[in-house]
């Protein structure tokens, strides 16, 4: 059996098979207690980690009309039959029509409040059932388990019912409003709600009152919907009736009308059921919500037996969707290729033949082939090998690539803070990274170039949205992680960052959902925070607590300093955040926890270092402190990858006619410099691993029979450590006990000498073939 796809989830035929077992096996077994076991048989949760038991009985349901399971007998039949049959509904009814009139102006009600009705609020929950089935055209409806249910109330008692629920999974008119793909709405559809219910009591004439309790829930339901459901949503929907009402309340509260319903039902599969068309409004919660729902998801690598292959390049691009197989096929020679030769030029990379360089050359330059498709299948492969890791660190960083020799290239921009000045592109990464610093892959990847035309729009930095300022890219960075972390259930990921880093958004954005990353940024405003009530600066807060202790981490070198021990004093406590006064209004304070390090004691004529991290990761103990320092450092990765990319890559000599051949180029640049940091901190990490894990057998074993001739080749495959080794005096590295483990530049310039040596092996080795 093929898997079976039903209630927006898919079934495997295991999964289906242990459902008829437990159903024949277990007479006692309810459907609530199927659902939940299902649900844990498919990790199918909410964002809050709630189990969808709710949606889970629905898809059961359509399995058992189709055919495909028996589900036991309901119960819900022999619950209506034991109650009270002689009592009426009527005589729980609550409402009533106040016996003072209500005033007809909104500023003479008083204040008005939206009262959630909770799960178990029953007298709350009878008022707001039974003003749906009195007096709703549509009357009450059973929610889905993901739904937020108000009561409008003033001094004068309640003022109508308010109901917000799941949004529709396809609407075309909405859809295409949005833009997004199919993918992108399977994996961000949750982030719209839809406003199934609103009702003012009959008796309730009050001018301008609907528009305003419209006001008042857009500004309340995306916190409310975040703690009953675990994420925050951006956009709101609703559908209004042409033929009953002209929607004046919504329009007048912001709502923006986008077409209309196709008047289908929900799940009409069959398109026989007709319902009346309604025209479709929506309501933008936040002014990126465009970029967030069209953000597209890790796609899932398909592997099939033709990714079995040799070469790890084979399996990084597995799954590579380019429009046509055969380029899929070239692509991975060219990856091959760039990674032999990591610091040549493209026709020193593809010297084998001109119809494979000139397939190299088409094959970049092709404007149909974005960065996008050429890293999603390593995006993927990243995602699977983060799943064996309890804690994964998605760093984040900036870089700018100088082409400003190459004047015959399109599509570049300004790199400096001068508009006519040195050109070329800037390329935001984020790299994961374990918590021992090995490489698992990248991300995300985000390239641009600027527009000279923008330069001078600094002072207007506080009035534009965060979507339309550069520093967006730590928002659409983030998400690529939050894709990750939703394929890695058992796998914690957090989100690092410099001082840049350092936004309201950012951490607004990381609390928006219980299931999104962590986020660790160093901080670099003394913004103003709430601790303990009142109002203060984050360093007064935070200097003063009580230190704890004192830690030692090593500084690496850099150009203008030495290598040294520091010791930090450390300092921690949680602090509110208080939104900036320029940004949109209704934003609340955000909790997050402190981490003062600071040096004591530096060398003369060095500059102290001091850190001061703020976290959305809970921080009570001096050793919760330490984690998050050590993860922090953690950071210098990147940077060494950069290093790699533009020292071992020499991705800025890279020549091409526009800026598309320069980042497809890129793209591949940026796969094999992670493969080169990779199999560098892998042998650090694991060196008695056997080498084949990075290495063929042809390149192995060439590489021992030139380091050591004479001598035959061993028996096992020598560990990772002594064959990286070797790679490492090819590129110059003396291997003294003194000179410590070798660095990536060591190891690139040997994987171009290794690439010749192991060609002659195959030629002319022992497992040649005669000629």
């Amino acid at each position: 059996m093929e898997v079976v796809r039903a209630g927006g989830r898919e079934f495997p035929a295991e999964v289906i098979e242990r459902i008829r077992d437990a159903v024949a096996g277990d007479r006692d077994l309810t459907r609530t207690e199927l659902s939940r076991r299902v649900c844990g048989w498919l990790a199918w949760r909410q964002p809050n980690g709630r189990l969808r038991e709710v949606s889970c009985r629905v898809a059961l349901r359509v399995l058992e009309r189709r055919g495909v399971i028996d589900l036991p007998p309901s119960r819900a039949a022999d619950r209506t039959r034991s109650g009270d049959a002689g009592s009426s509904p009527q005589e729980d009814f609550v409402l009533k029509e106040p016996t003072v009139a209500l005033p007809t102006e909104l500023r003479r009600l008083g204040p008005i409040e939206l009262v959630v009705v909770g799960r178990h609020c029953s007298p709350k929950y009878q008022v707001w059932r039974e003003a749906l089935e009195r007096f709703h055209p549509q009357g009450h409806v059973a929610l889905p388990q993901a739904h937020v249910r108000y009561l409008i109330r003033c001094r004068y008692g309640e003022l109508g019912v308010l109901c917000f629920s799941a949004a529709a999974r396809q609407l075309a008119a909405r859809d295409t409003d949005i833009g997004w793909s199919k993918q992108a709405r399977a994996a961000n559809r949750e982030m719209v709600v839809a406003n199934s219910r609103f009702l003012l009591l009959p008796w309730v004439k009050v001018k301008d009152l609907a528009s305003h309790v419209l006001a008042m829930a857009a500004r309340q339901v995306a916190q409310d919907w975040q703690s009953a459901c675990g994420l925050r949503p951006v956009l709101l929907e609703t559908y209004v009736d042409p033929a009953r009402y002209r929607a004046t309340c919504y329009r007048a509260a912001g709502w923006r009308r986008v077409g209309a319903t196709s008047g289908r039902t929900r799940n009409d599969r069959t398109h026989t059921r007709q319902a009346p068309v309604r025209d479709i409004y929506i309501l933008p919660l936040t002014g990126d919500y465009r970029r967030r729902l069209c953000s597209e998801p890790i796609v899932r690598k398909a592997h099939t037996p033709a990714d079995d292959g040799p070469g790890w390049a084979r399996y990084e691009l597995a799954g590579a969707v380019l429009g046509d197989p055969r380029r899929g096929a070239r692509l991975v020679r060219v990856l091959e290729d760039f990674y032999a030769k990591p610091n040549a030029s493209v026709p020193q990379a593809c010297y084998h033949s001109w119809a494979r360089l000139k397939g190299a050359y088409r094959l970049l330059s092709n404007d149909a082939i974005s960065m996008r498709d050429i890293l999603a299948p390593h995006y993927a492969s990243t995602a699977a090998r983060m799943r064996g890791e309890s804690v994964v660190l998605a760093v984040q960083d900036t870089t700018s690539l100088n082409y400003s020799t190459h004047a015959a290239t399109t599509g570049l921009g300004p790199i400096t803070n001068v508009a006519d000045g040195v050109v070329g592109l800037e390329v935001h990464n984020t790299l994961a990274l374990t918590t021992d610093g090995v490489p698992l892959g990248l991300l995300d990847v985000q390239v641009w170039a600027r527009d000279p035309a923008e330069f001078g729009k600094k002072h207007t930095r506080n009035q534009r949205p965060i979507e339309q300022k550069e520093s967006y890219k730590w928002l659409a960075s983030f998400q690529a992680a939050a894709h990750a972390q939703r394929l890695c259930h058992d796998t914690r990921v957090v989100s690092v960052g410099d001082r840049e880093s350092d936004i309201f958004e950012l951490f607004d954005l990381a609390l928006s959902r219980d299931d999104h990353p962590a986020a660790l940024v160093r901080a670099t405003a003394d913004r103003c925070v709430n601790s303990a009530g009142t109002s203060a600066r984050l360093w007064q807060v935070v200097e003063s607590q009580q230190e704890t202790q004192v830690r030692e981490v090593q500084v690496p070198r850099t150009a203008g300093r030495a290598a040294r021990q520091a010791r930090l004093s450390v300092r921690f406590c949680a602090v509110e955040l208080r939104p900036p006064s320029h940004g949109p209004a209704g934003r609340r304070p955000l909790r997050v926890w402190a981490v003062l390090a600071r040096e004591q004691s530096p060398p003369s004529a060095v500059e102290p270092l001091e850190w001061m991290l703020l976290t959305t990761i809970e921080v009570c103990t001096f050793a919760q402190a330490m984690e998050k320092l050590d993860w922090y450092v953690r950071r210098w990765g990147i940077e060494v990858y950069h290093h790699t990319l533009k020292s071992g890559c020499l991705i800025e000599e890279r020549q091409f006619g526009s800026a598309t051949g320069l980042t497809n180029c890129l793209a591949v640049d940026m796969i094999v410099a992670w493969r080169i940091l990779y199999m560098t901190r892998l042998g650090r990490q694991v060196p008695e691993l056997p080498c084949t894990a990075v290495f063929t057998d042809d390149e192995w074993q060439s590489l021992h029979t030139v380091r050591h001739p004479g001598k035959p080749l061993p028996d096992q495959p020598p560990s990772l450590a002594e064959i990286i080794g070797m790679l490492a005096k090819l590129g110059g590295h003396i291997g003294r006990k003194s000179d410590g483990p070798p660095g990536v530049k060591c190891l690139w310039i040997g994987l171009t000498r290794l690439y010749d040596i192991s060609m002659c092996w195959r030629l002319f080795g022992p497992g040649a073939r005669a000629p």
